[in-house]
């Protein structure tokens, strides 16, 4: 008996023994899996700096004077990422329930889910946490299919605990929010929050946060604008999911499942979105400026991985207003042109008064210019093949006022695409605060991703009767004239080679009438009376006119004739606003500034605006025209701002958008029309706020025939007056009502009440609404 009993103790005994043996050498062969692993046996591990600073694309970001995004840079990765304390608690705890219950009680591998998910063979769900989760997206990549998915798996579990010990659990929560691709360029949880729904992050809703944390098992399946259905059970599983871990009651659950997904999908493209002419010029502007200014060690910064912050001066609002006061009025305007410029009306639409060989060598030249023929003569094809494409019909998307989305599918040849697309007025418009220089609108033109030329900067066109108070400006600076002093209006004559003329200028006004009549400087100008205009050039020379307008930020060669004075210079949109801001600024000149500020994706300051300021007129003098530019708006070309139609013009109100604009406050303008109406411009001023508006065809051939439609007061006006009355609604914009400032002891007489008392008489005349410039 002790016999057989020592051997059963024996036996006994022996299987304790080979028990701990594969114990220990289970133990043992786990442990130098994970050994391995962390070796790079199983392919490359991160280094500990690695782990310390996880390298992501991350986007350049253009944030407005308002804090709102205005758009983002980025190639692949439309990255923005947010710290734990701008997430939502709902997001969070949605994240918790839904993907890793046990996430606050565990060191990166849930052992109680991964014993699970080995004795179900992962029927019950899998075992990957957060963590691991993360770690998978930073550094390992995309699930392995084959036997590698085993020694993936390993790698995640290494790389998990490695993440634990270099992050608390709240920054591996936003590390992974931030890091997930939701699709459509939602790269990470403020892009995504954007674009699925409009908002930040901190703004989801319980139901929203549900959407998004439900598309972390798979964005592309779970696609809320493919799979609406599918999206919305996974969403009240996630719901479900939060009611189970007593992060919302059931009640809570029950209700929110009830709610239709209310997705408000927002893309995030280059060419869509909000100022998007002024960000492709920052795009420029940027690309310029890291070659100026690398990095401390020498390297340039990427513009599209690097996640610059750039702080500028638009106001999100002022440029939503002036988004919309532009595509309101060019719609109606463009109708107007197609009307008269059928093919009954005008054979040779949408140009005039040019020959069939002028209107081919245009043709002829736009279609050497295109994307198209340079793409084909690059890959070697030859003249012949490269024309017969041009004539060629293919499927194309095209621009169209009429459509919801403003475009349509079409078939066409390229060279008719050309054609068509002549047909359409362009437009630019920009606005600025004098005193700061401060950009807070910019509009380059009507569609962006059908129009990327960009009409404020890049376009420069004839300034028309816009450059009168240039000369103005010289007259009262130097000669000391005031806006109550008068002039004949009489043909007048400036003699060959004087000022540099090599024959007789006799400007005629627009309407080809003289008055005869003495006109104060104010009436004069008001109605951009061109035989004033004229003397006073030829008092003052054209030097001294040139010498202002460079000193006021025109950069372009001024030839110095007597003609530069009805505007015959071509200017762009972006100087103009600068100059006449000096008026708006007693005198000094404030150079446009669109950033104030670079950050890098640390938060340290790379870059920050010194103004670059000159004093170019005095006090007196730029009061003075001011109080000149006032009488356009109370009774020359611009003041339909004030007043009603004459009643022989109520034929267009329709095509004049936003009217009436019933603006009573103190406003300074010009308006500005070119020859054959080819040109129409507005500049309106407040105190604070100085818009420049230009309105006129790709070529200098397409515009209207006559002055009714083509002057500055009807193309260009309507935009700044709809524009104005959309900022005036919003009183936390600040946009001044307040009369400009007068300089003490003010020496030059601007009071010109008694002079005009018969003037005020003739409001809403004919001729009120006629800008008779150049």
């Amino acid at each position: 008996m002790a016999k057989a009993k020592q051997k059963k103790q024996k036996g006994f005994f022996t299987y304790i023994k080979w028990f701990w043996i594969l114990f220990g050498s289970g133990l043992f062969l786990i442990i130098l899996v994970f050994l391995l692993a962390s070796w790079g046996v199983f392919g490359e591990m991160p280094t500990f700096e690695r782990l310390e600073n996880p390298q992501t694309n991350l986007a350049t970001e253009f944030i407005s004077s308002d804090g709102q995004t205005l758009g983002k840079l980025y190639l692949d990765d439309n990255r923005t990422p947010v710290s734990y304390k701008k997430l939502p608690e709902n997001l969070v705890n949605a994240l918790v329930a839904t993907e890793d219950a046990r996430y606050y009680n565990h060191s990166g591998i849930d052992a109680r889910g991964t014993i699970r998910a080995f004795a179900y063979l992962g029927s019950k769900g899998g075992a990957s946490t957060i963590s691991q989760q993360l770690a998978r997206q930073l550094f390992v990549g995309i699930r392995a299919k084959d036997w590698t998915k085993y020694t993936q798996k390993i790698k995640e579990w290494v790389i998990a605990t490695r993440l634990e010990r270099n992050y608390t659990k709240e920054e591996i929560i936003a590390m992974y929010l931030n890091i997930y691709d939701f699709g459509y360029a939602a790269d990470g949880i403020r892009s995504a929050a954007r674009i699925y729904f409009g908002k930040e992050p901190a703004e989801l809703k319980i139901e929203e946060s549900a959407v998004l944390v439900g598309m972390l098992k798979n964005s592309s399946l779970y696609n809320p604008l493919r799979r609406e259905e599918l999206v919305l059970n996974r969403r009240n599983t996630v719901l479900s999911q939060m009611a189970k871990y007593e992060y919302i009651t059931e009640k809570e659950k029950d209700s929110l499942q009830q709610l239709k997904m209310d997705i408000n999908f927002n893309p995030e493209s280059h060419k869509e979105g909000l100022a998007t002419y002024f960000r492709m010029y920052m795009q420029r502007w940027l690309n310029k400026w890291v070659k100026e200014n690398p990095k401390l060690d020498g390297e340039k910064y990427n513009i599209y991985l690097d996640g610059l912050k750039i702080y500028t001066t638009i106001d999100s609002r002022m440029q939503q207003n002036a988004e919309d006061a532009v595509q309101a009025h060019m719609k109606n305007l463009q109708t107007e042109f197609f009307h008269q410029n059928t093919p009954d009306r005008n054979p040779t639409a949408p140009f005039l008064d040019l020959e069939t060989f002028q209107i081919d060598n245009i043709m002829e030249q736009a279609m050497k210019n295109s994307v198209r023929w340079k793409a084909m003569k690059r890959d070697g094809k030859s003249e012949n093949e490269i024309r017969a494409s041009f004539r060629k019909k293919t499927e194309m998307n095209v621009f169209d006022w009429n459509s919801d989305s403003y475009e349509k599918d079409t078939l066409m040849t390229p060279l008719d695409s050309i054609r068509y697309y002549k047909t359409f007025l362009r437009t630019a418009m920009m606005s600025m605060e004098p005193q700061t220089g401060h950009v807070k609108a910019w509009v380059g033109g009507v569609d962006y991703k059908h129009f990327q030329y960009d009409n404020v900067i890049q376009g420069a066109r004839q300034a028309g009767s816009t450059f009168k108070p240039f000369v103005y400006a010289a007259a009262i600076d130097q000669l000391r004239y005031s806006p109550c002093d008068s002039l004949p209006d009489n043909q007048y004559c400036i003699e060959p080679l004087k000022h540099g003329n090599m024959e007789a200028w006799c400007p005629k006004n627009s309407n080809g009438k003289y008055s005869g009549e003495d006109l104060t400087l104010k009436n004069a100008l008001a109605n951009s009376v061109n035989t004033v205009t004229a003397q006073l050039i030829d008092k003052v020379g054209p030097s001294s006119v040139v010498a202002i307008a460079k000193n006021m930020g025109l950069s372009k060669e001024i030839l110095e004739v007597p003609s530069i004075a009805l505007g015959t210079l071509d200017v762009n949109v972006y100087e103009m606003v600068g100059a006449y801001g000096t008026f708006a600024n007693q005198g000094v000149y404030v150079k446009p500034v669109m950033v104030t500020r670079i950050e890098d994706k640390n938060g340290s300051v790379l870059y920050e605006y010194v103004p670059k300021t000159k004093d170019v007129l005095s006090k007196d003098v730029a009061y003075a025209m001011v109080n000149l530019m006032e009488g356009v708006t109370q009774y020359g070309s611009g003041g339909r701002l004030r007043h009603s139609f004459a009643k022989n013009q109520t034929v267009y109100k329709e095509v004049i958008t936003g009217y009436p604009y019933e603006l009573t406050n103190p406003i300074a303008g010009k308006t500005g029309t070119t020859q054959n109406q080819s040109d129409g411009w507005f500049m309106g001023m407040v105190p604070n706020l100085v818009t420049g508006v230009w309105v006129g065809g790709e070529e200098r051939s397409i515009h209207f025939k006559s002055l009714t439609y083509g002057q500055g007061a009807s193309m260009a006006l309507p935009i700044w007056g709809m524009y104005m009355k959309k900022n005036y609604e919003n009183e936390e914009l600040g946009i001044s009502k307040d009369a400009f400032e007068e300089p003490e002891n003010m020496s030059i007489n601007v009071d010109c009440t008694k002079v005009l008392k018969d003037l005020k008489d003739d409001l809403d005349t004919e001729d009120d609404l006629e800008d008779v410039g150049f």
